[in-house]
């Protein structure tokens, strides 16, 4: 079950600056994303941890990151995890999310995205549900979504 994303994760990580990198190239295919400046920590299946530095530019006017800020990250991070994760013939599309805002979110943000059941090859498309725990670096839990990926196969919809 490896994904290109998984490969080329392995791959570039390996390097000086992977890191970097993988998040730069991941941020072509889908820039929105540039705007929170991840930094991928980890990424195997069934597991992604992704970070955002604490920056004015994720900052609300209350000087904590933004919601949207961390839904961003939570579906980067889910997105990334499921398409390291699913079956090479499945494809996925995320069709829901539900949040919810623990605690202020001050300083760095620690996103880990990890499936609640295994994935598997269908004939038919399913759902899967994604849980997101955004921690900040004390290891508080400051915000958790749960991402219903919409997963497929190849060619269907």
């Amino acid at each position: 079950m490896s994904s290109n994303v998984l490969t080329l994760y392995r791959r570039i990580t390996r390097w000086p600056l992977g890191h970097w990198l993988f998040a730069r190239a991941l941020c072509l295919k889908a820039p929105y994303f540039a705007n929170i400046g991840p930094r991928f920590i980890a990424l195997e299946p069934g597991r992604c941890v992704v970070r955002i530095r604490d920056r004015r530019r994720v900052h609300n006017h209350i000087g904590t990151v933004h919601a949207i800020a961390l839904c961003n990250l939570a579906e980067l991070s889910a997105g990334v995890m499921t398409d390291a994760t699913i079956p090479p013939a499945m494809r996925w599309i995320p069709r829901g999310m539900a949040v919810e805002y623990l605690a202020k979110a001050i300083g760095t943000m620690h996103a880990t995205a990890t499936p609640e059941a295994p994935a598997v090859e269908a004939a038919s498309g399913y759902s899967w549900p994604v849980r997101v725990s955004v921690r900040n670096d004390a290891g508080e839990e400051v915000f958790r979504a749960r991402i219903d990926m919409w997963v497929s196969p190849c060619g269907t919809r």
